[in-house]
């Protein structure tokens, strides 16, 4: 593929060279959340901010990882992924804010994603609708020993992705609205834990890469809870879900190491 960028040695939308990201990357949607999530890193360096991708890469455990934004939905995420991984990424822990959508899933708590709905357009472009998007078991288990190791309510499943918010939070008001609310009562029925937008297009991209991928969410409100009149206070603090996310890079460093160590001794 031709190379876009003005300097041969980026990549075309994250503005980032080879060398320049960790194997290990944390994906925050939200680019002002990258230097609040770099400040967990040793030694933390600003490399490229370009469109919705702002980048940070340190060391966790004398081990270098990164930080990119990749803005809203699954077709800046999974640009995100592909350009980090050609710039030598493999391991991605997406972070982010989402809506619950059973009743037990309350507002603060944290969403561990084990699978996502594919109701958006991205994947589409890498898979069959029959192909499942799913998480990575070990970057998975990773975060849930970091949840525990932080002590927070969370929560293991499935969750959806779509491409429309309002379509979500307004669908009385789309003109497809009979399709919106059939589908949201059928995930419900179904477990659904909560709703986003990046996940299925991330886990989707991540199963053609071959490379390793898992998400963790901060719930922001539960609209169902609402709906019931059950409490269901707004919150915005992502700290905690950050917090399980650099957990989880640690959990997967310290066995990634342990893997080579193995292997160095078998040989």
């Amino acid at each position: 593929m031709k190379n876009y960028s003005e300097d041969a040695s980026k990549q075309y939308h994250i503005q980032v060279g080879k060398g320049e990201v960790g194997r290990y990357v944390i994906l925050p949607g939200d680019p002002k959340r990258c230097e609040k999530i770099a400040k967990y890193f040793d030694d933390p360096v600003f490399v490229a901010d370009n469109r919705e991708y702002v980048t940070y890469t340190g060391t966790l455990d004398g081990v270098k990882v990164s930080v990119t934004s990749t803005g809203i939905g699954g077709p800046s995420a999974s640009i995100a992924m592909e350009e980090l991984y050609r710039c030598g990424a493999d391991t991605f822990v997406r972070i982010g804010t989402c809506g619950g959508m059973q009743p037990e899933v309350k507002s603060g708590d944290v969403i561990i994603a084990t699978g996502a709905i594919r109701m958006e357009g991205t994947s589409k472009e890498y898979a069959p609708i029959e192909f499942p998007a799913v998480a990575d078991l070990e970057v998975t288990n990773a975060l849930v020993e970091g949840a525990k190791k932080e002590g927070c309510e969370f929560h293991t499943g499935v969750v959806q992705c779509k491409d429309a918010f309002y379509g979500q939070h307004e669908p009385e008001t789309k003109p497809v609205s009979y399709e919106l609310m059939n589908k949201w009562e059928a995930w419900k029925r179904l477990g659904c834990l909560a709703s986003e937008m990046e996940s299925a297009a991330l886990f989707v991209v991540a199963s053609h890469l071959r490379v390793r991928a898992g998400s963790c969410f901060l719930v922001l409100a539960n609209q169902e809870r609402e709906k019931l009149g059950l409490e269901n206070p707004v919150v915005h603090d992502t700290e905690k879900a950050i917090q399980v996310a650099v957990q989880a890079i640690r959990e997967l460093i310290r066995a990634d190491k342990a893997r080579e160590n193995n292997g160095k001794e078998t040989d």
